[in-house]
């Protein structure tokens, strides 16, 4: 009789990802997030990840960071049209040779370029299981900017990455279903959560107000997010033309950067550009804002659309990802159907009619949203990876 499979209490687990903080997007800052949760349950970790911009050295380094997990920085390249961020090269000597030295019992593979690739091969090669996260719809990207014709080599390519490896994440059952009926095998459901600590109603700032000309009975229409082509913000920019049009005090706020920003800025010179925030700063903006406005088509999830509820914001947004798993239109938001712009622009209107409203939106948003709380996510990750472990060791 084969000996039964005893789950370990603690386990050495590695992260594979091509961006990570300081780096700012949805994939570092998720990523991230999970590492600090699985640490926090007793796992020892380690994370592979391209050396950044200002990081010195050809090889591999590896550090120990304050949080007291290993990092290994590996060769990497700058990515096109994003000053700051990095794709890592292929790294299958470098991670055989640290897991033929220090296995760990499970992998994270956050990320599918030529480092993901790498992890997912040479951990199928040692029998280690390994769980992917689907972060980004580089199919999407692929229309916005100017290689549309690639979109559906593009999604093979995806498909054929992830079926290499134990279980798919992703964050709503939506997703869930449509990569399954995609021909995309094991894909499991892993929810995203909030920090309503970091972002809560409690940081909203009157003097930052003031900084944007704005008074306490003024409404603000708040953006963040990267600014980018496939970000869809010519419609950000219709539906605040519009609602100003109807309400002249109105105030746009944007917050981010990217290879959009300069000519968005020199386009608009009455909206505030604060450009890339975090910390302290970036949840002072949320919770000073009163309407948040996210129109992209190309999100995995939109972590902004919960850390604008957190913050106590009525948010606007095409009803998918974050949005159709959380929002109750008309009551902690508005959605609207996918694509449509037209009533898109109509719900910025409804919504920012009436401040007293919009406010009262904002803070049935924040009551909906203030028991999604990290530990429950990272609670169900530690299972799904503990679940991979125990179904490869009873296979073999």
């Amino acid at each position: 009789m084969a000996a039964k499979f005893t789950r370990p209490l603690t386990m050495r687990i590695d992260i594979v990802t091509e961006t990570w903080p300081p780096e700012i997007n949805g994939v570092a800052l998720t990523v991230h997030a999970l590492a600090r949760g699985l640490q926090s349950r007793g796992h020892e970790l380690a994370v592979w990840r391209p050396r950044q911009s200002g990081e010195r050295g050809d090889g591999e380094a590896m550090t120990v960071t304050e949080y007291g997990w290993r990092e290994y920085a590996l060769p990497g390249l700058g990515l096109p049209r994003y000053p700051g961020l990095r794709f890592g090269l292929p790294a299958g000597r470098a991670l055989s040779r640290g897991w033929r030295v220090d296995p760990p019992q499970a992998i994270y593979v956050a990320t599918e370029g030529p480092l993901g690739r790498s992890a997912v091969q040479t951990a199928a090669r040692r029998g280690i299981p390994a769980a992917t996260g689907f972060h980004t719809r580089f199919d999407d990207f692929a229309r916005h900017y100017g290689v549309g014709f690639l979109t559906s080599s593009v999604f093979a390519y995806l498909r054929r990455f992830h079926n290499r490896g134990d279980a798919t994440l992703v964050p709503t059952g939506e997703l869930q279903k449509q990569l399954t009926d995609s021909g995309f095998s094991r894909v499991r459901l892993l929810r995203r959560a909030v920090d309503t600590v970091a972002f809560n109603p409690s940081h909203r700032d009157e003097s930052l107000r003031a900084s944007w000309g704005v008074s306490p009975d003024q409404l603000v229409m708040l953006h963040v997010g990267r600014l980018a082509p496939e970000k869809n913000l010519e419609l950000l920019l219709e539906s605040y033309t519009q609602l100003k049009a109807r309400n002249p005090e109105l105030k746009l706020v944007i917050v981010g950067d990217g290879p959009a920003r300069e000519s968005l800025q020199r386009a608009n010179p009455e909206v505030v550009f604060t450009g890339a925030l975090r910390g302290e700063a970036l949840s002072k903006h949320y919770a000073s804002g009163d309407l948040f406005v996210f129109p992209s088509l190309t999100e995995t999830f939109g972590n902004v659309t919960m850390e604008a509820m957190a913050s106590g914001l009525a948010v606007v947004a095409f009803d998918y990802g974050a949005a159709r798993e959380h929002i109750d239109s008309g009551d902690t938001g508005r959605t609207v159907g996918f694509a449509d712009e037209e009533a898109f622009v109509d719900a910025v209107l409804h919504v920012g009619s009436s401040l007293d409203g919009c406010r009262a939106m904002g803070q049935r948003a924040f009551e909906s949203v203030r028991e999604l709380t990290p530990d429950a996510v990272t609670e169900h990750f530690d299972a799904l990876l503990n679940e991979l472990v125990e179904a490869r060791a009873s296979a073999a």
